[in-house]
């Protein structure tokens, strides 16, 4: 059992018999009560969120999901495809299913699979992924009035804001979890 000062953002707990991962958690201090935790919970299994309050002497069942390694493979109509580092066996996941994490996905990225009750259900990525820029517009000299960045397209698609010395063909560390760049690896 978990309490509330034990879930954070990405936590996957159990409720109502369902695997809920936690998409946002904030704690919030009453004046002479107890702090709550407002969180959003995402169903792992139908994709639906949830808001729920908890209070502070609650406890939460942390979700019994097996992990294992997987690659994945390539992406058709909505649908993203992986296989399985031990079985060899092939599975897919919807985009409503990996979220936002769909736009850092690349073939033959080892991510980690969720597996509920011997489904798999989500995954997840690499805090850190190395990324090949494709698109990259120049850098105009004394274009530093505000940030010193560009927008970017990366080989997944998605496009990020990048420091002006990162060009087309660059490799560049991306943070999975925020969006961000971190740095230039080639």
């Amino acid at each position: 059992m978990l309490t509330i000062s034990d879930i954070k953002l990405g936590s996957i707990i159990n409720h109502n018999g369902q695997p809920y991962s936690v998409i946002s958690a904030q704690h919030v201090k009453m004046g002479r009560g107890g702090a709550n935790l407002k969180t959003k919970l995402k169903n792992l299994i139908t994709g639906g969120n949830l808001e729920i309050t908890f209070s502070s002497s609650d406890k939460v069942e942390e979700a019994d999901l097996e992990r294992s390694k997987a690659n994945f493979l390539y992406q058709e109509n909505g649908q993203y495809y992986f296989m399985d580092n031990e079985s060899f066996e092939q599975f897919e996941l919807d985009r409503e299913s990996l979220g936002d994490q769909a736009d850092f996905l690349k073939d033959g990225l080892i991510v980690d699979v969720l597996v509920y009750e011997g489904k798999p259900v989500s995954v997840k990525l690499p805090v850190k992924v190395e990324f090949k820029v494709v698109e990259s517009p120049p850098g105009i000299k004394g274009d530093t009035a505000g940030s010193a960045s560009k927008v970017v397209k990366l080989e997944s698609g998605k496009e990020i804001k990048a420091p002006l010395f990162i060009n087309q063909g660059d490799v560049i560390k991306i943070n999975t979890e925020t969006g961000e760049y971190v740095e230039r690896v080639s």
